[in-house]
């Protein structure tokens, strides 16, 4: 018989609006080519991007938050693995999956390091460096305390690899570096790319509900931008993303060369045509999706140290890194015009795509994880004091609050 997976979703996955949606698809493939069955399970309103998971065999089901009715269903499930997307639907449902299937494997997949996201983006707001005051956050304690109550925990930064042992000091054993996992890009199809003089003009691309994405684009069009078009006064900027709101929309002018063009349906297609991917981040956390799409088309870029965190490894950038503005111009303006650099940059990018993020690899170390986890589940747990301690307390704090809010909206 078929093993079972639940995968808890803090949404429905998106994979054209987001990395994090694409990222979801891959996890769902992993587990496909091990024929597992998969339920997909959310809390969530689905919106009009949401991907259709029945049409590649995975169960959808609504559930709710706080209602005894999640216990029967995953008592039927009886799953073998349950996956958490994002440490707040572990907190949500992980003490009703431990009690009524203890025997299931949890895993978390953080997307990227809450805590550490959320941390940037106060220290950015106060206008000083960033520093482990900023990291040891509120969100820090309950997400590192998610982390404990699984039995492994993904992370798709080295970088955030390098903080959780460093700084919180969570044990290895319960963690798995687990970065984009994507297909090689072949000979023949770097062949068929547009190539350097049928290019024309600059691209961003984010979703607009994550607010580094917005910041960035902000960014671009008081500072960075002016800079570029002085000297490239021919060239244009073309913003991508979905959610664009009206503060996004109003930043939309075409005398400045600054279009705002919204809903990407083919990433991929946008990408080609563009000459070179600006992504100046100055918060955030996680891997960035837009310069894996810049990759996989053959685009360099210009990014920010916090754009390029935990993305190239050892290997050279498909483009430049840099923070001051002035600098950033000059070399997206260096790229955009010399054909030279422009390959050079390009060939890296393949590279990159090809060696750190190879899909059979990471699929590989995933899947042999679980099954060494399932072989010694009690071993496994039993080194996991912390996880056991936090257990105990959690699942009377948190489980008496969802049983009181529970009883309250019956009334």
């Amino acid at each position: 018989m078929n093993k079972k997976v639940l995968i808890i979703g803090f949404v429905w996955p998106e994979p054209k609006s987001s990395a994090a949606g694409s990222r979801m698809m891959q996890l769902i493939e992993t587990f496909q080519d091990q024929d597992y069955n998969i339920t997909f399970a959310s809390p969530c309103a689905k919106s009009d991007n949401a991907f259709n998971l029945e049409s590649i065999g995975v169960l959808q089901t609504a559930i709710e938050l706080n209602n005894e009715s999640f216990d029967a269903f995953v008592i039927d499930l009886d799953p073998d693995i349950v996956l958490f997307d994002r440490f707040m639907m572990e907190e949500q449902f992980g003490w009703r999956v431990t009690e009524n299937c203890p025997n299931a494997i949890k895993i978390l997949d953080t997307e990227d390091l809450h805590s550490l996201r959320k941390g940037r983006h106060q220290a950015f707001k106060d206008d000083v460096l960033f520093d482990k005051s900023y990291l040891f956050n509120d969100t820090a304690k309950r997400e590192i305390a998610s982390v404990y109550r699984c039995d492994l925990t993904l992370i798709i930064s080295e970088a955030e690899m390098d903080i959780l042992k460093n700084d919180f000091k969570v044990d290895e054993a319960l963690l798995l570096y687990l970065p984009f996992m994507l297909e090689q890009i072949s000979e023949d199809s770097i062949t068929k790319f547009p190539e350097f003089e049928t290019r024309q003009h600059f691209i961003t691309i984010g979703n607009f509900l994550h607010e580094p994405n917005y910041n960035a684009v902000l960014y671009l069009k008081d500072t960075i931008w002016p800079l570029i078009r002085k000297q490239l006064p021919d060239t244009e900027l073309h913003v991508y993303g979905a959610y664009a709101s009206q503060k996004v929309n109003q930043l939309h002018n075409e005398k400045q060369g600054f279009f705002i063009k919204g809903f990407a349906e083919d990433v991929n297609v946008v990408m080609k045509q563009a000459k070179v991917c600006l992504a100046p981040i100055r918060f955030g956390a996680g891997l960035k999706g837009k310069l894996i799409d810049a990759m996989q088309n053959g685009t360099p870029m210009v990014t920010s140290t916090v754009g390029a965190e935990g993305m190239f490894g050892d290997l050279e950038p498909n483009g430049f890194i840099e923070d001051i503005p002035n600098n950033f111009a000059n070399l997206a303006i260096q790229l955009y015009k010399k054909e030279k650099v422009w390959s050079e940059k390009q060939e890296y990018g393949f590279a990159i795509i090809n060696n750190r993020f190879n899909s059979k690899k990471h699929k590989r170390m995933l899947l042999s994880r679980i099954e060494s986890i399932i072989d010694n589940l009690h071993i496994h747990r039993q080194n996991n004091f912390m996880g056991q301690m936090l257990h105990h307390h959690s699942m009377q704090s948190t489980k008496f609050m969802s049983r009181w809010i529970e009883e309250k909206n019956k009334a």
